[in-house]
């Protein structure tokens, strides 16, 4: 691929810096882009030229954007970051001559998830709405989840316990993407003049009992699927953990994870197909992470055991 100037919004966050990272392996001239009063401030990357955006001028955001071929938004947050800096990065990019936008949509398919059931997807709805007329292409990478969370930053598998929490049906397949292959195939999809709409990726396709077969199988010990309700009492779950804490200033409280919990073990947000073929990778699959997870903490219990004995 000939070189090409791509511009990271939120590149100082985990998705960012591992996007900037591929980028840059694929060859391209990666500039961060992160918040600041002045886009001459200088810059907070040791690796790659970094401008400070100045969210509040018109003006001085489009003169940071000049020169960008590519615009990536990896940004988090509620509706003043995925609504209004993000409606304000696209208008400005179209104004600066960018020739691509990729916004910040890395989930779920936001547009198969009834208007209501999911916060945070939500405000992925309403960015389109808003915005899918300015003047640039645009290309949104949905990958479902990050299978990263199974290794414990979601309750899907309690490993003591040996079981996989499921609500519903055990057998729903859900969609898994790991952060590295998702920043990977964006790297792509970025360069590639002629990426779609939308791309849809999926390291795996697995089930809360394929989820146990697999720790099974890694562990030697019988992992069983953990049903405490259906998708009802999931919902009611969601709504009370709300009422009691609401969390309106957190991006994930614990209710939007549960929220988010709904519509994989709903199946409304499947992948009919993927276009995971569509660039050069190989994806992870659950399986893969999950060995690795369990070997690593294999070794640190043997290391912290070697030091004991020291």
């Amino acid at each position: 691929m000939s070189q090409m100037r791509v511009g990271i919004a939120g590149g100082t966050g985990e998705l960012g810096r591992l996007v900037a990272h591929e980028l840059s392996s694929l060859g391209a001239d990666v500039v961060i882009l992160a918040r600041g009063q002045h886009s001459s401030t200088p810059g907070v990357s040791e690796s790659h030229e970094t401008r400070l955006l100045n969210y509040h001028s018109k003006d001085d955001l489009v003169r940071s954007l000049e020169g960008l071929d590519v615009l990536v938004s990896t940004l988090s947050g509620l509706h003043p970051v995925i609504v209004e800096i993000q409606g304000r990065l696209i208008k400005a990019a179209a104004l600066a001559k960018v020739k691509k936008f990729v916004p910040s949509d890395f989930g779920i398919d936001f547009r198969l998830v009834p208007y209501g059931d999911n916060r945070n997807l939500n405000l992925r709805r309403d960015f389109y709405d808003r915005f899918e007329s300015v003047p640039i292409k645009k290309t949104s990478i949905l990958s479902g989840a990050f299978t990263d969370m199974l290794t414990g930053t979601a309750p899907f598998i309690f490993f003591g316990l040996r079981r996989v929490l499921c609500w519903g049906d055990p057998h729903q397949k859900m969609d898994w993407t790991t952060r590295a292959d998702t920043a990977r195939y964006t790297a792509h999809a970025a360069l590639d003049p002629d990426s779609p709409r939308f791309l849809r990726i999926a390291g795996d396709q697995i089930s809360a009992a394929d989820i146990a077969d697999v720790m099974s199988t890694i562990t030697g010990r019988r992992h069983r699927v953990l049903k405490p309700s259906g998708l009802n009492g999931l919902r009611k779950l969601a709504q009370v953990t709300r009422f009691f804490l609401p969390g309106v200033e957190e991006v994930y409280p614990p209710w939007q994870g549960m929220q988010y919990m709904h519509n994989m073990f709903s199946g409304v947000a499947k992948f009919d197909q993927v276009d995971n073929d569509l660039y050069p990778i190989e994806f992870r699959t659950v399986s893969e992470v999950l060995r690795h997870h369990i070997e690593s903490i294999e070794m640190n219990r043997v290391g912290i055991n070697r030091l004991g004995r020291a």
